[in-house]
């Protein structure tokens, strides 16, 4: 297990694109919300903070099934700078690194997390991005100071933006980290898949 690094999951939105609550959508026997949440703890996090929307009290109740932290994002329709702020207030003191999780991503491999986990143990100053066959993926691991800067009005795109020297792209056989669900079209896609053929990360 480890105890520095925690996920601050984004599950706030709003699904417009998709039509209907994504988190919620079944994937595999799995809500989508429950894959990414299982993916977290078996990668070995000890704190996994999960930000909701007002109003999301189903979406908060699959995520209280799970031994993680539940907090609401106050501002419907907030962005992910927003969600990640008020997920931020409720990481440990001890926490080094954050790693911000997409229900997205819902076939990120355990793997994958602990691989991001044990590289910001050696590198806690990096900025860490995963990557398969030369395309970058998410999620991506914050050291948790910068995301402090998060108070001033600024994205997570702009923290990798004005910090790219600190950022390294690491490999891995995971192409989890690519598949993004964002319509129907995605969400049919990703059924279409072997759900249990995540790649493991290499180094």
């Amino acid at each position: 297990m480890n105890g520095t690094v925690a996920a601050i999951v984004t599950a706030a939105g709003l699904s417009r694109r998709m039509g209907c609550c994504k988190q919620l959508l079944d994937l595999g026997g799995k809500t989508v919300l429950a894959r990414c949440l299982d993916t977290l703890l078996a990668g070995g996090l000890t704190q996994v903070v999960v930000v909701v929307g007002p109003g999301n009290e189903l979406v908060a109740a699959e995520a209280s099934r799970f031994p993680v932290e539940v907090v609401v994002n106050p501002a419907r329709g907030g962005d992910m700078a927003s969600s990640v702020l008020v997920g931020r207030r409720l990481l440990a003191p001890h926490i080094t690194g954050t790693i911000v999780a997409l229900c997205d991503y819902p076939l990120v491999s355990p793997a994958t997390i602990s691989y991001l986990a044990s590289v910001h143990g050696a590198a806690p100053t990096a900025i860490l991005v995963p990557r398969h066959g030369g395309q970058k993926g998410h999620p991506t691991l914050f050291p948790s100071a910068l995301l402090d800067e998060l108070s001033s009005g600024g994205t997570l795109r702009d923290i990798l933006a004005r910090h790219h020297e600190e950022v390294r792209l690491l490999d891995t056989g995971d192409p989890g980290i690519l598949l993004d669900m964002d319509t129907p079209e995605d969400y049919r896609r990703l059924h279409r898949m072997n759900l249990d053929a995540g790649g493991a990360a290499v180094t």
